[in-house]
């Protein structure tokens, strides 16, 4: 369920609540007081003076719901985050409404149990107002409740509540639903304080996602000690608290789709230990049994899958596949009793065609009364003309023959209009067999022609793709041929330098004073330089040797 429509069906009965005289409006008076306590328990900035602006062309009189809605969306409901106390906000609506809806009188339930069943009865609503609860969602409660209470469900009581129920209706409304609990009609035998607890248990899984609560052992972080904690798993955390009345808490496991559980074996001590890992840290906790340890691992693993899938939790999930089954079958029967009515107007128009036959076939048993009256006039007639009687004789003779011909002719054609109207209902089904074999051919030309276009564009788009890759690479050649002219050039150029320094490397000379030292002989007689001037030649001339290499 969508917060909004969550908040929309607290908010239709705190709204229903203001209308005292059930008109389907309230005061702008009480409108403003309701619409500040809204934005206050929802932590929404109020503007006291959006308003009077909305409705101040209506200063005059109550406002109705339809014309409060626009208002309520635009100024609330489009503001509201999930930073503010969702049952705080229900229990605002509530005391708005119980005042003048419950009657405590005669009920073996607290207040706060009303609260609870209130709040499940909006979950289990159906959306479309006023609200109510179908039979399904009232025994999809009323089971949960006996089983949080240790009972056995019994088939047959439900089911003769059911046939009073649907004497009048097949629905109940909020106050009936906690009527019909606080009174006890499907829990005796159980003391107040096990209903209590067991309407908290159901309220704390459907509204509260609690999807499983017990004591358990957690090792803890810094001094590594063993304290037994009262664990809360809900879809996407894990709390845990000092004790089961929940009023101090300790902290949160965050739960998402990388974590992870798994058993350990046991150590320091501790029995049926498992581990659950968060993005955050690592939890080692220990269950008081094997069972216990089995059904927590599961648990959580449960809740892991649903956060990897993206699935709301299960609880959640099966009252929406139920919704989904009822509007499938309330389809169903919707199509059924078209079908019906159809079958009906066909029967009809059959009973008319039936009755216009009979009344032909009564015309023609008249005539035939008729022709055998003129018959046994004229036999009278026979009678009293005795020299015509062997004539006549032979006359009604031939007569009588005919008849029978045409009696036999008569059955010939009733039975020829049977088959054909047999032959004309197998025509018909033939007819509309082949006008669907046809549809199907159509539809299965039509996607093989859209089949054959798709690909005549991809096969477009390949070629240009093709021909631009050819440009491509025609340009890439003459790019890389250009490349290779410059790189032959640039050899020629160095291996002409590199001539020109061998040609002329031996023939310079520095002209420098004599030297009293040993004079080294070169290829053109006694050097002109000494050791040191020698290597200092050399240094230089590789220098430009290196130079020279380098050049383009």
């Amino acid at each position: 369920m969508a917060l909004r429509d969550e908040l929309l069906k607290s908010i239709w009965y705190a709204f229903t609540a203001l209308d005292v005289d059930k008109s389907g409006k309230v005061s702008k008076s009480q409108l403003k007081v309701l619409s500040h306590n809204l934005c206050t328990v929802m932590k929404i900035p109020h503007d006291p003076v959006a308003l009077e602006e909305h409705f101040k062309d209506d200063d005059e009189g109550p406002v109705s719901n339809q014309g409060y809605m626009p208002y309520l969306n635009k100024f609330i409901l489009d503001k509201v985050t999930d930073n503010f106390d969702l049952q705080d906000f229900n229990k605002m609506c509530w005391t708005l409404s119980s005042r003048k809806n419950l009657e405590r009188s005669q009920l073996l339930i607290s207040n706060d149990d009303a609260f609870k069943i209130w709040c499940i009865f909006n979950f289990l609503s159906e959306d479309r107002y006023p609200l109510i609860i179908v039979t399904e969602e009232i025994e999809y409660f009323l089971r949960k409740l006996t089983e949080a209470m240790g009972g056995s469900w019994v088939e047959e009581r439900f089911e003769d509540y059911k046939l009073k129920l649907s004497s009048n209706q097949q629905c109940l409304n909020a106050w009936e639903l906690i009527s019909l609990v606080g009174s006890g009609h499907f829990s005796k035998g159980m003391d107040r304080q096990t209903l209590s607890m067991a309407i908290s248990e159901v309220y704390q899984e459907l509204i509260l996602d609690v999807l499983k609560q017990g004591y358990m052992m957690k090792k803890g972080h810094k001094r590594k000690n063993w304290t037994e904690r009262w664990f809360m798993l809900k879809p996407s955390c894990i709390s845990y608290y000092v004790g089961e009345d929940l009023a101090e808490k300790k902290g949160d496991i965050l739960l998402d789709g990388n974590c992870g559980v798994e058993p350990l074996q046991d150590k320091d001590g501790k029995k049926c230990l498992f581990l659950i890992r968060s993005s955050q840290k690592s939890f080692e906790i220990s269950a008081s049994d094997k069972k216990k340890k089995q059904e927590w691992i599961q648990a959580v693993q449960t809740c892991v899958n649903l956060l990897r899938q993206g699935r709301p939790a299960p609880h959640r999930e099966a009252r929406q596949k139920r919704r989904d089954l009822r509007l499938k079958q309330q389809a169903e029967q919707e199509e059924l009793e078209l079908r019906m009515r159809e079958l009906q107007t066909a029967n009809e128009a059959k009973q008319l065609e039936l009755e216009n036959m009979r009344k032909v076939r009564q015309q023609m048993e008249e005539q035939v009364a008729q022709k055998s009256t003129e018959l046994e006039q004229y036999l009278q007639r026979v009678r009293e003309l005795e020299d015509m009687y062997h004539q006549l004789e032979d006359a009604l003779e031939d007569e009588r023959h005919a008849r029978q011909d045409e009696e036999a002719v008569r059955k010939l054609q009733a039975r020829l209009l049977e088959e054909e109207a047999m032959k004309r209902a197998e025509l018909e089904q033939i007819h509309l067999r082949q006008q669907l074999a046809i549809s199907e051919t159509e539809a299965e030309k039509q996607e093989l022609e859209r089949e054959r276009l798709a690909k005549e564009s991809a096969l477009q788009a390949a070629m240009q793709q093709l021909e631009q890759l050819e440009q491509e690479r025609q340009g890439a050649l003459e790019q890389y041929q250009t490349v290779m002219k410059k790189l032959e050039d640039a050899t020629n150029n160095t291996k002409t330098w590199k001539h020109k320094v061998a040609q002329h490397e031996g023939l310079l000379r520095l002209i420098q004073p004599g030297s009293k030292g040993q004079q080294r002989i070169t290829n053109w007689g006694p050097a002109a330089f000494s050791d040191a001037e020698l290597s200092l030649r050399e240094k230089q001339w590789q220098e430009m040797k290196n130079q020279a290499a380098q050049a383009p």
